[in-house]
């Protein structure tokens, strides 16, 4: 059950950052594994959060900071108001959709990134009062950020995985690795 983040290209900054984006995606999917869907829409906890609605924060997030760097429309822009509802399956919503739209916004992250020159590239952070008026931030601090936000609901995606069922990040690891049942 190796769960160490490979270099495809060893020395390939553009490649280790995007193995180690998608070794927490990979965390947050895991966690869903072989729910259904009440149970990844479920509330295990005090928290508001479910599995199911994390996926779909994390996809439209990545997403959010992916058209950002492209400088292109957010055709999935949520205002203040309706920011919660990343957080939620709507009508209509299942936990498959979400996580097929996460999956086709993480191939677009990946093909923007293999497709710019290197990452010293910049854009424009939007206005908002946690970020520095006319702020701009590199294509690399771009790939930083989306491991630290995948990350810190990974960790999210765990406890509420354990509080669920009693699986943990390494029983699904080993799971999803066809290991089930051994120690």
């Amino acid at each position: 059950m190796v769960t160490h983040v490979q270099s495809p290209i060893p020395g390939d900054e553009r490649a280790e950052l995007l193995a180690f984006v998608e070794a927490q995606r990979g965390a947050v999917r895991r966690a869903v594994l072989g729910l259904d869907e009440d149970r990844a829409g479920s509330r295990p906890c005090a928290s508001e959060l479910s599995l199911a609605g994390l996926v779909k924060h994390l996809a439209e997030v990545e997403l959010g900071w992916l058209r950002l760097a492209q400088q292109r429309p957010n055709e999935r822009h949520r205002d203040v108001a309706e920011y919660r509802k990343s957080f939620h399956l709507e009508e209509g919503e299942t936990l498959a959709g979400v996580l097929d739209l996460w999956s086709g916004v993480a191939r677009e992250t990946e093909d923007f990134v293999h497709s710019l020159p290197d990452l010293n590239g910049t854009f424009p952070l939007p206005e908002a009062p946690w970020f520095p008026k006319d702020g701009r931030v590199s294509m690399r601090w771009l790939l930083v950020h989306l491991v630290e936000e995948v990350a810190r609901h990974a960790g999210h995606a765990d406890i509420l995985r354990e509080s669920l069922d009693g699986r943990t990040a390494l029983d699904l690891t080993a799971l999803e690795g066809g290991y089930a049942g051994q120690n």
